[in-house]
């Protein structure tokens, strides 16, 4: 394989499964904390077979907003000299903006709930006229659900205080009922469904990582903390074809689709676009299988063919 693999990663704990894969195969890698990360923008190679891109927009939440944007502008030379990379510059970009999500599914034709996009607090009231309450209003670049409030009515938005998001964005959306008060996770690695689960949503609560070590309340044994139920869920065909013309279109080579069913209507709405999978908490028991095995599998192959074209 020559070089080593470079795993640009943040959270200091989501990716302790996917080291352990690596190491168990005998591969050869490097972490890249995108906390304490440098490199040369005159330099013509990155040192690396394959550069795979593990960063969460939710790294400002750990006190590293500072990578996130460190991340995009690594990517960005990355994309540039033309090296190997896993969830590259463009599905970067587009996971740390919840308005080009929203934009992206617009162009796909693909349901999702009527937002507004902002750039000050002051508009967001107005913004709210023009929608159904209640209403979300969220940072552009969020994460984990961070800093998402939701609103029952406009008399409640007055004189409410927003703190705009890192780019200075918010986005004022419709909150839909929920059928079933769940969401569905859907999976893609390599254009091909991985799997799908069912989260039940914890009240007052928007975050709905599943993930290890995610910071949700409840949290003590290093799972996911959640304290409601997460299945296996079988998304029928229509929204799998629509889940795998997102993460196309959003060139993610790994990543995850929200949606829920609105119980009003009996159709999925789908808000949340993720080129971060971390994976389900004990997916063996949940889903069947280790999903690890699965991207090592293909961070692996995509090593091997820059390896074999160089």
């Amino acid at each position: 394989m020559g070089n080593p693999i470079g795993i640009l990663y943040e959270h200091p704990e989501w990716f302790g499964p996917l080291f352990t894969e690596l190491e168990r195969r005998g591969v050869p890698y490097e972490p890249i904390h995108a906390a304490r990360h440098s490199f040369d923008p005159a330099a013509h190679e990155s040192g690396y077979s394959l550069v795979v891109n593990r960063m969460s927009p939710s790294a400002w939440t750990r006190g590293h907003t500072g990578a996130i944007f460190h991340s995009l502008h690594y990517l960005a030379w990355l994309d540039a000299i033309g090296a190997n990379v896993l969830n590259g510059h463009d599905s970067y970009r587009l996971e740390l903006s919840k308005a080009a999500q929203c934009g992206l599914l617009a162009s796909l034709g693909i349901r999702h709930p009527q937002t507004r996009v902002v750039n000050s607090a002051a508009a967001v009231a107005e913004a709210a006229a023009e929608l159904r309450f209640p209403v979300l209003v969220k940072p552009n670049i969020g994460g984990s659900g961070a800093g998402i409030v939701s609103f029952a009515s406009h008399d409640e938005l007055i004189g409410a205080e927003f703190v705009p998001g890192l780019d200075g964005t918010l986005l004022v959306q419709e909150q839909l009922p929920a059928e079933g008060e769940a969401i569905v996770r859907v999976e893609i690695l390599d254009g091909e469904l991985l799997y799908g689960i069912r989260l039940l949503l914890a009240p007052g609560s928007f975050n709905l990582c599943p993930a290890d070590y995610c910071e949700l309340p409840g949290i003590s044994d290093g799972v996911s903390g959640r304290g409601l139920p997460i299945e296996r869920y079988e998304p029928p065909n229509e929204i799998v074809d629509d889940v795998k013309r997102i993460i196309s279109a959003a060139g993610i080579d790994v990543g995850g689709v929200e949606y829920l069913v609105d119980a009003r209507d009996g159709a999925a709405y789908f808000y949340d676009v993720n080129a971060l999978s971390n994976f389900v908490a004990n997916a063996p028991e949940v889903v069947g299988f280790d999903p690890f095995v699965d991207l090592v599998d293909l961070i692996v192959a995509r090593a091997e063919v820059q390896a074999v074209a160089a």
